[in-house]
């Protein structure tokens, strides 16, 4: 647990970037004593984690839900304090998902156990439950065996990935499989299979691709539930903020930098220089800011950074902010519609990189939840539209693009749409980009019109959007991708960027890492999503005080649970012994040819009353 009175050493810190990972990071630096300077380039912290408000209405830009509720908690208790007491009241989502299917069908999905029982039954038949529930025995072990072995660890080089209390879980962990081939021996209806891979969209991949591993959010999701941060998602940072502020660490915003200050011989990281020449000096720097962007933008070229750029990259999206002038009860928090041509749509975004013509779509109310989202009476609407990210010359380009985000465009036309036989178009930076948001727009409105029976047109008073270009243009994403680098196998665990900045050089293979400096992200390892993102801001915490000499001022600790404190003996776990699992099998095989011969009297007093 950190303390508010942590002697400060000397020691400073440069955090570039004030998004959860940075914040965070920043935070817990100082705890650890450092004299911390947070520069953010735009007006608002939380980068994807911000708000967009207009008129008493509050849009969550980013992300929208809280999973791994518990990655959330441990990260203020070793701040020493409680989400509760830095304000930030937890709402549960219940249920979590309406899903809806283009003929006319819903599926809901919940964390009760009677809901599902009678949702999965309804598709197929009594023992689909005893399949859930095996699917849930599966993913409950991918997410706690993700949580002990990997969140929590470093994995610096293909030695790591030796450790043996990795290995013995490595084929458990069915990361050579994808999430959709784990949820087929489970789910044997097509539209159960949708409904338990679906979430992939939330790591930027494609249920047919993503490693089988990943179905531990499907398990949080069920197990834990989905919950909603009253006041928007930018309340947990906005805490993190204030704790930071309160330890010392200055926060500089609208402040960017140009590239990030290194020794004469390439070896260390001595601080920064800001767009208008202010030189900044630092015993660290910790760059939250895009890493393939850090890479290409704020160091000096090299090889490395080049094949970052060449790396398979996350999803984009086109996404909606929609204030409606009343509530729609047709539509609950968390909606999600899916495309008929379920796979041909993913495979359009990540495998052609396009724009799907039908798309699968994730619609937030977050006024069902929260009342203060919207006015009275009104509701508040977020459509997320996963889309591929920028390519060719667009992914190339620079960074500085303008935004645009048309208030309610009117109809429009993309002349370089596909025809119907198509699967989409390429999104590039020279295309019309208010005409494309006004195509996925109708689209949009007229999927959820024929699946709901509400029509959201003439209900929206306000909008604004988001595209591939925005996004990068807003936070320096590379491709416009939201969720960073891809989690394919060969780019998670060792593979992934590491949290230590590499050199640049021609000994780069033997000197691997740039001192002082570190990075920590969606693109870095442990990889994307704001409790993963936590999870590395912890990792790289902790490396910034091993490398520097400072006691880490929380609990490190190997895995979670209650620790080596004392345990009442009402409360104490004990395993059977091995004689005794050794004599329940003996008794067991005894027991076979008892239960064989009442299986031959049953049989042949059945023949006998039938007249065999």
């Amino acid at each position: 647990m950190a303390s508010s009175s942590s002697p400060n050493h000397g020691k400073k810190a440069i955090v570039i970037g004030a998004g959860v990972g940075g914040v965070s990071t920043a935070a817990r630096l100082a705890a650890a004593g450092f004299s911390v300077t947070v520069l953010e380039k735009n007006s608002f912290t939380g980068g994807r984690c911000s708000l967009i408000h207009h008129d008493g209405y509050r849009f969550d830009q980013g992300p929208s839900l809280l999973l791994l509720p518990h990655l959330f908690h441990a990260t203020f208790a070793d701040l020493g304090t409680t989400l509760e007491k830095e304000g930030v009241h937890l709402l549960k989502c219940e249920p979590n998902y309406n899903i809806h299917f283009g003929d006319g069908e819903k599926f809901t999905l919940s964390t009760d156990l009677s809901v599902m029982k009678e949702e999965i039954e309804k598709w197929e038949g009594k023992d689909g439950y005893d399949r859930y529930l095996a699917f849930l025995r599966e993913s409950h072990a991918h997410y706690e065996l993700s949580v002990t072995h990997v969140l929590l660890k470093n994995f610096t080089s293909l030695l790591s990935m030796l450790r043996i209390s990795f290995l013995q879980h490595l084929v458990a962990l069915h990361p050579f499989e994808s999430i959709w081939s784990r949820a087929s021996r489970y789910f044997w209806t097509e539209r159960l299979r949708r409904v338990f891979t679906f979430g992939s969209m939330y790591m930027g991949m494609s249920p047919f691709d993503a490693p089988g591993t990943y179905s531990l959010l499907q398990y949080t999701e069920l197990a834990e539930g989905i919950w909603y941060p009253v006041g928007g998602f930018h309340k947990v940072v906005g805490a993190l903020v204030g704790i930071a502020e309160r330890m010392g660490a200055e926060f500089r915003l609208e402040t960017a930098v140009k590239r990030i200050c290194v020794t004469a011989d390439g070896a260390r990281a001595t601080g920064v220089e800001l767009e208008n020449g202010e030189v900044l000096e630092a015993d660290v720097v910790v760059n939250n800011s895009d890493l393939v962007y850090a890479y290409n933008h704020l160091l000096q070229p090299q090889a490395y950074a080049e094949s970052l750029s060449d790396r398979p990259g996350s999803c984009s999206s086109i996404s909606f902010y929609w204030a409606l002038d009343r509530k729609v009860p047709e539509l609950s928090a968390h909606n999600i519609f899916l495309a008929d041509d379920y796979r041909e749509s993913f495979d359009s975004i990540f495998k052609k990189h396009l724009i799907p013509d039908q798309p699968s779509f994730y619609v937030n109310v977050p006024s069902r939840v929260d009342s203060t989202a919207a006015p009275e009476g009104k509701d508040t609407v977020v459509v997320l539209v996963p889309v591929g990210h920028l390519t060719g010359e667009a992914a190339a380009s620079h960074f500085s693009q303008p935004a645009s985000s048309p208030s309610k465009p009117n109809g429009g036309t993309i002349k370089s749409a596909s025809p119907s036989t198509q699967t989409g178009i390429p999104p590039t930076l020279d295309q019309d980009w208010p005409a494309m948001i006004a195509l996925a727009r109708q689209t949009i409105i007229k999927t959820i019109h024929h699946r709901t029976g509400v029509d959201l047109h003439p209900l929206i008073i306000h909008e604004q959007s988001n595209d591939p270009v925005t996004w990068r243009s807003a936070f320096n994403l590379d491709k416009g991708a939201i969720l960073g680098l891809s989690h394919s196998f060969f780019n998670v665990l060792c593979f992934r960027p590491s949290t230590r900045a590499r050199r640049a050089g021609p000994l780069d293979p033997l000197l691997k890492y740039l001192s002082g400096l570190y990075m920590v992200g969606a693109s870095a390892h442990p990889g994307t999503g704001v409790p993963i993102v936590l999870a590395g801001g912890k990792l790289v915490a902790e490396q910034v005080c091993g490398d520097m000499g400072v006691r880490v001022p929380w609990v490190v600790e190997e895995g979670r649970g209650k620790g080596k404190e004392e345990v009442k003996k009402l409360d104490r776990m004990e395993k059977p012994e091995t004689w005794v699992k050794w004599v329940g099998i003996l008794i067991a095989l005894g027991m076979v040819p008892w239960i064989l011969g009442w299986v031959v009297v049953l049989f042949l007093a059945k023949v006998a009353s039938v007249g065999w």
